[in-house]
């Protein structure tokens, strides 16, 4: 199983980037992360469509999409990693996460993703997002594992 994580705008250094390096250092999962950037001015609504534009055309073919979006699905981190594995052992050969930037994500990416889901109710910085959700693959990788980094 392949994982991507196709995130809109460049990460710099600094503490949110650390965060993410942090856990996918850990990891013994495959992971990827695309970064699709606009650097032309224009509307809001017309550079959320395009930046929604670019996250579909990294998403491979045939693969599972899941959008982290505000008003998504609040799962548990042991349903996190339930969904993953079950993909998984299904023969899902890739999962892509798709994450927006400041101002979210296009519907076209939400309408072709099979799960939206939110960190919570609370509205994240899209940087930190990133560490936020490598944190948690990396948790279902351990819960997979049966090893204790994640306790009830």
């Amino acid at each position: 199983m392949r994982l991507m994580i196709i995130a809109v705008g460049r990460a710099r250094l600094g503490v949110e980037r650390d965060l993410f390096e942090h856990f996918t250092d850990r990891l013994t999962w495959s992971l990827t992360l695309r970064e699709v950037d606009i650097r032309k001015r224009m509307p809001d609504d017309k550079r959320i469509a395009e930046e929604g534009r670019l996250i579909l055309e990294q998403v491979p073919p045939g693969a599972r999409l899941i959008a982290l979006d505000e008003h998504g699905r609040d799962l548990s981190s042991r349903d996190f990693a339930g969904k993953l594995t079950n993909w998984r052992d299904d023969g899902v050969s890739d999962i892509a996460f798709a994450i927006g930037g400041a101002d979210g994500l296009d519907p076209a990416v939400t309408r072709r993703a099979d799960l939206s889901l939110a960190f919570g109710r609370a509205t994240w910085p899209h940087m930190l997002v990133r560490g936020l959700l490598a944190e948690q693959i990396y948790r279902a990788q351990q819960i997979a594992a049966g090893h204790p980094y994640h306790r009830d």
